[in-house]
């Protein structure tokens, strides 16, 4: 019989032999050091992760509130990645040529589905919102109508201003990080990184809609090469409810979700470059510039605050002019009102295509 001890000395403990294949030669091999080893190393590793981790969240905190303190409603974040789904949906989209004659939409295809094509080791995405809602409405009921996001200055000049100032306080607060700011502008997908970033949901009307500020705002994106802490989507509230599907007299949204953009009565009176097609006679319910039909049947819209932002009011002589001044516009008048303003996109020729094309036959 072999006696084998209960405890194994600690001379031996430290040096357990091992034969070699041949059986000639021992090796040693020090248990209690390799897991000590491996315990610091690990350690280490949980202590970078957790300090960055940490790091993560206090920048995270630190930019949501500058952007807050910028004017910015809401603010969210997700992680840059490539969109998948997102990819498969514009493809289809694009294929049923529901773009119309926005041919820019089919470009840079690659770079509009992935954020780290626009900024190179891009990270994260930082998902802002802007509001420009006003209770205030033009004067004469019979005058053609204008969108409220139009009432104002360009919000691509008041936006984008605001936005650089974030990112120049990101870079100095933080330090050394590359970005891009964006205000509809460049191929990015605004309303799905704002829905990943938990801003709100895509809506029936294809519009993001939140619970609490309703829809009528901006979206602006600042895609970082910085690791933050990422937040998720929230829950589609939109349930049963169909009010702007039901309400929109083009068809443009012809099912929930889904919208050809062809029929819509802001690509008509902005993006179009031609006539308007006579299928629409009769259906534009007096919009000479944009649309805010599914916004205004929308109930989520019931919570909408007026914003507090002094460039997005609009001049007195936009809302006092009737159906006949209007219809009666020079361009020396259209220039002057218009100044600084989104509505210069159509121009003035394009302006009065659209006047002309809502007078009653």
């Amino acid at each position: 019989m072999v006696d084998i001890p209960r405890k194994i000395p600690a001379e031996k403990y430290i040096n357990l032999p091992f034969l070699s294949k041949n059986g000639s030669s021992k090796k040693y091999f020090t248990f209690p050091i390799v897991l000590q080893i491996l315990i610091i190393i690990f350690g280490l590793l949980l202590i970078s992760y957790l300090f960055l981790l940490e790091n993560a969240y206090k920048n995270t905190q630190v930019i949501k509130q500058k952007a807050h303190d910028l004017g910015f409603e809401e603010v969210g974040v997700s992680k840059a990645e490539f969109l998948d789904d997102e990819a498969k949906k514009l493809e289809a989209w694009l294929n049923n040529n529901h773009q119309g004659e926005m041919a820019y939409m089919a470009n840079h295809f690659d770079v509009r589905t992935d954020p780290r094509k626009l900024v190179p080791g891009a990270k994260s995405v930082i998902s802002l919102s802007y509001n420009y809602y006003t209770e205030t409405t033009q004067e004469d009921p019979k005058a053609p109508k204008i969108s409220k996001y139009a009432y104002g200055r360009d919000y691509h000049k008041v936006v984008r201003k605001k936005l650089k100032a974030l990112l120049k306080f990101v870079q100095e607060e933080i330090g050394e990080v590359d970005g891009r700011a964006f205000v509809d502008s460049a191929p990015v997908m605004e309303r799905v990184w704002a829905q990943k970033s938990g801003l709100g949901w895509i809506g029936k009307n294809t519009l993001l809609l939140t619970k609490r500020k309703g829809s009528y705002f901006f979206l602006a994106e600042l895609i970082l090469d910085l690791e933050l802490d990422y937040d998720g989507p929230v829950q589609d509230h939109c349930g049963s409810c169909t009010k702007c599907i039901d309400a929109c007299p083009t068809d443009a949204i012809y099912a929930p979700y889904q919208m050809d953009a062809s029929k819509c009565i802001s690509y008509l009176t902005i993006e179009l470059k031609d006539k308007i097609p006579s299928q629409f006679k009769g259906k534009m319910k007096d919009w000479m510039y944009g649309c805010d039909i599914c916004q205004e049947v929308c109930p989520i819209n019931a919570k909408s605050k007026n914003h507090q932002e002094p460039q997005f009011n609009p001049k007195e002589e936009l809302l006092r002019k009737d159906r006949q001044e209007w219809e009666e516009i020079t361009e020396e008048v259209f220039t002057k009102l218009f100044e600084g303003s989104a509505v210069k996109r159509t121009k003035f020729a394009g302006l009065k295509r659209n006047i002309e094309f809502l007078k009653k036959t």
